[in-house]
């Protein structure tokens, strides 16, 4: 038997699928690993605790699967994006802890730079917004804070990444320093126009470029793996970032395809093909993956908080003691009621770009109860998703959105699928394979090992789970979107 692993290493969780080669599971391992908020508004990860879940849930998969790394043709990373790991080249070990994605630290950075007037440079180069969610002003406080760390990385004696390359760096031990375009491209630090790391932007960013890893494509020879990692040395073949994976394993290979990931947060990519658009809406324009040298591009919209509204439920109020419970609860909830979460636990991502908003609720009475909550954390998750398809239709055309396929933990919610379709008006299409951003992964190892087809064959394998259809009448979606933007817009600073 020959299979292709698929390390996919999220926010609060780090995951290994052991693949047949026909992209059917063989086996999974997956463990959560802690999170770090030394103050408000900051979210960091102990790299070591990426590195051993890592390696970990690969030899599980193997070893419940009955497979050795012999057994593996090849290895594909998909990771959290924009998370820092800054790293000592002679020891691999981070010099402090990474800082995730969600983190707002740099928040007054970005705001120095945008009235110094540079995010219409940025944004041309990078098709990004001058915000704290990408690695650029991270990477700089990084250097900044940390004592002797701006001379020692000049020196070249430190490297950055992001989380696969930080990965790829301890698996090879040391031998490679590389990332993939569609990790790049989320550093602030990339022209995806050109792929090549930007030596304006670097200046701005005060970011020394013997830091800074090699740029690939997506499928590409990323090095082999140390024999005492897995058992035997495996090749590593593909990488990109989760939501591009995701992209891949949903085979949204065609201009105008869209789908959208509900994990800890909620990213919708729609391909734009060979051309990058520049977003009137302030979306972004990203790289959605790179095969042979050749870019293909995606304007996306990031939602924050979307799973971690669930979390929020379970950890912060306690009122569930399963994810999986809030569907039910949900449903019996008092439909007289109009309860709105704002999840800005963390800020508002697109299209509103606010980093300090932060969460609020709106219409509680006396009768709100833990099944209101339930029902307007999960709404919440369709109301943003909305605005991102909305923005999508501004930027690429009304036919944007005429169907959307998800993926990602929160789809599993029937309830919570079936109020998508409805408060977007448009069908909702989930796979019969809901990991798709390890699919995507896996693809990508599997395409440059020869072993798996070209994405146009490849996309003929998708298969369809349930499609659904809006249920609601048009001018109560109106209604309830209208009553979602006033909330917004309550919430807002800017």
């Amino acid at each position: 038997m020959r299979y292709l692993l698929a390390l996919d290493q999220g926010t609060t969780s780090t995951r290994a699928i052991l693949f047949r080669d026909d992209l059917s599971i063989a086996a999974s391992a997956q463990e959560e690993f802690p999170q770090h908020f030394p103050a408000s508004g900051w979210v960091e990860h102990d790299a070591e605790d990426l590195w051993r879940t890592a390696l970990g849930t690969m030899r599980a998969a193997l070893a419940q699967a009955g497979a050795s790394a012999r057994d593996v043709v090849a290895i594909g990373i998909t990771n959290q994006r924009e998370t820092v790991v800054v790293w000592d080249r002679a020891t691999g070990r981070a010099i402090r802890n990474a800082i995730v994605w969600q983190d707002r630290r740099t928040a007054d950075i970005c705001e120095q730079l945008r009235r110094a007037g540079h995010e219409p440079m940025v944004t041309a180069r990078t098709g990004l917004l001058l915000d704290p969610y990408f690695s650029a002003t991270k990477l700089a406080w990084i250097l900044d804070n940390i004592e002797g760390a701006r001379e020692r990385a000049e020196a070249g004696k430190l490297a950055f990444g992001t989380v696969d390359s930080f990965l790829l760096w301890r698996l090879t031990g040391g031998a490679v320093h590389a990332t993939d375009a569609t990790n790049a491209a989320r550093t602030m630090l990339l022209d995806i126009r050109t792929g090549r790391w930007d030596p304006d932007l670097l200046k701005l960013f005060r970011i020394p470029a013997a830091m800074l890893p090699e740029v690939r494509d997506s499928a590409a020879e990323f090095g082999t793996t140390l024999p005492d990692r897995l058992g035997a040395p495996v090749p590593v073949r593909g990488i990109a970032g989760d939501q591009q994976a995701a992209t891949v394993g949903q085979a949204c290979f065609a201009p105008g395809m869209l789908k959208s990931t509900y994990g800890t947060g909620c990213f919708a990519l729609l391909n734009t093909g060979e051309v990058p658009v520049i977003s009137r809406t302030r979306l972004l324009s990203t790289i959605a993956y790179q095969l042979e040298g050749k870019r293909t591009y995606a304007l996306e919209g990031a939602i924050f908080v979307a799973g971690a509204s669930v979390q929020w439920l379970r950890d912060g109020l306690g009122i569930i003691r399963d994810a999986a419970d809030t569907a039910a609860l949900a449903q019996a909830a008092d439909p007289a009621q109009e309860v709105i979460l704002v999840p800005a636990f963390v800020g508002l991502g697109a299209p509103y770009w606010d980093p300090d908003a932060r969460g609020a609720l709106f219409g509680l009475t006396r009768a709100t109860g833990p099944k209101e909550l339930a029902r307007a954390a999960l709404r919440s998750v369709g109301f943003q998703t909305r605005d991102l398809v909305e923005a999508m239709r501004n930027d690429w055309g009304a036919a944007t959105g005429t169907v959307l396929r998800v993926d990602g933990g929160m789809v599993a919610s029937d309830p919570a699928m079936q109020f998508l379709a409805d408060i977007l008006g448009a069908p909702v299409d989930r796979p019969k394979v809901a990991e798709t951003t390890a699919v995507g992964a896996a693809y990508l190892a599997g395409l440059q090992s020869g072993l798996l087809p070209p994405p146009s064959e490849f996309g003929e394998r998708w298969r369809l789970d349930r499609r659904f259809t809006p249920a609601m009448p048009e001018d109560r979606r109106e209604i309830l979107y209208a009553h979602w933007k006033d909330a917004v817009r309550r919430t807002l600073t800017r």
